[in-house]
């Protein structure tokens, strides 16, 4: 009853009370982000896979710069990441505007992280359950190392959430991902300003 009904109700009336209260935040970030980010923008939009594999547009706050090389590519993560936006990033506030998301029903509160569309054909049976859900602002496998661990242990930590999904489990993970993001745990990858690309194996 709760995974197919109160999870959606608690999800989008949290999720309308917390945009309110925070709003004033929100705005001070944007504006903030506008000149950190140089002419980039403060949001960051993207076409993931939600429940079903359907594909929708996930909304962070954007914390890297759009800055080049003299060929025209991209700068790696590591250079384009602002002093701004690490400090959003380490602090998880870039995920906040996923609120919307989840008023807009493509994301829940707690799910598997919404992950890039171009894992879809890497992922194995197993892995691919990680979608029967919607997926979430933060997640079991966040509250269970976040980036800092593999992705075959995200992808099992994913699929036993979807397996055992439960008002205390959603709870239990607010908690934990609460008391993560006040220790700033688990951000990124050892060595890395993001976590590594999924190519099916690792």
């Amino acid at each position: 009853m709760y995974k197919h009904f109160f999870k959606r109700f608690f999800d989008f009336w949290i999720s309308l009370i917390a945009l309110i209260c925070i709003s004033p935040i929100l705005l001070i970030i944007t504006i903030w982000l506008h000149f950190a980010n140089k002419g980039a923008g403060a949001f960051f939009f993207q076409d993931r896979p939600g429940k079903n594999a359907k594909i929708f547009k996930v909304i962070k706050f954007k914390t890297m710069t759009d800055e080049r090389d003299a060929e025209g590519n991209l700068l790696s993560d590591e250079a384009r990441l602002t002093k701004v936006g690490k400090f959003v990033r380490s602090t998880s506030i870039d995920e906040l505007p996923q609120l919307i998301n989840v008023l807009k029903g493509d994301m829940a509160l707690i799910g598997p992280r919404p992950l890039l569309v171009q894992y879809l054909p890497l992922y194995s049976k197993e892995q691919a359950r990680r979608h029967e859900v919607r997926p979430g602002i933060s997640g079991w496998a966040q509250c269970h190392g976040r980036n800092a661990i593999s992705w075959t242990e995200k992808f099992k930590l994913d699929v036993w959430y979807v397996d055992h999904c439960s008002l205390w489990t959603d709870v239990k993970v607010i908690w934990i991902t609460i008391m993560k993001v006040l220790k700033r745990a688990d951000i990124n990858e050892a060595g890395q300003a993001t976590m590594e690309a999924f190519n099916g194996r690792n």
